[in-house]
């Protein structure tokens, strides 16, 4: 067995206990495997041990990786995307969990009429409220799930965001919780697409346990499962 696999094992170990902490089911819990600057050979890995739904946060890089290794697993855009390279997402991505603004939105719509297809998003919200960091503000998701709600080519089906930068995953949880709670107030206002549970995509490498105790349905584990970038 692989080093890739045995992290896997670990991971989804650590994940289906969490879930049991908090009493939810681990299985409403999915893996992005988080694949920037990992190789094929890295990613062929843990595909061969199961995984099957990736995270990329760079376009250039992630098309090289769909082509070669094809449409077999799911492919999550986790990175800040441009409105100019909107085409590319819609195109190679079956979700993009970065949606911040609707200028976005509307374009990705646009590329994906052309398509033929539709997709599948989360609005990313900055619930540290960094400056350095994308994301809409806590009080503005309102505004852009409503704007994204009329576009017929885009599903808004939860929410995504990254806490700021800690070593303790306790400090984490106020904004695990933070999201959880917004997005239960917007759920009831009727603002997400799609008949399923509400998606947050929220937890990494150092707190995604800390994360699913507060409700995550998507954790995004890089480090932990490849190793360090080269």
């Amino acid at each position: 067995m692989s080093g890739i696999a045995e992290n896997l094992i670990i991971i989804r170990e650590r994940i289906a206990a969490a879930a049991r902490r908090a009493g939810r089911n681990p299985g409403e819990v999915r893996l992005v495997a988080v694949s920037k600057r990992v190789g094929l050979d890295q990613i062929r890995e843990a595909m061969a041990a199961g995984q099957t739904l990736f995270g990329e946060n760079y376009l250039q890089e992630a098309e090289l990786k769909v082509k070669a290794l094809g449409r077999r697993v799911k492919w999550h855009f986790i990175g800040h995307l441009q409105s100019n390279k909107a085409k590319l997402a819609s195109e190679f991505f079956d979700c993009v969990e970065t949606v911040d603004r609707l200028k976005l939105g509307a374009t990705l719509d646009r590329h994906l009429a052309a398509v033929g297809r539709r997709l599948p998003v989360l609005v990313q919200v900055n619930v540290g409220r960094e400056s350095q960091k994308s994301g809409v503000l806590p009080e503005d998701a309102e505004t852009l799930l409503r704007g994204l709600g009329e576009l017929e080519n885009i599903e808004a089906r939860g929410l995504m965001a990254m806490p700021p930068l800690c070593h303790d995953p306790e400090t984490s949880r106020p904004y695990f919780r933070e999201l959880r709670q917004l997005a239960d107030t917007l759920a009831a206002k009727g603002l997400f697409a799609g008949s399923g549970p509400v998606e947050l995509s929220m937890g990494m490498s150092g707190d995604f346990e800390v994360a699913v105790e507060e409700g995550a349905t998507l954790v995004r584990v890089g480090t932990a499962l490849f190793g360090e970038r080269r």
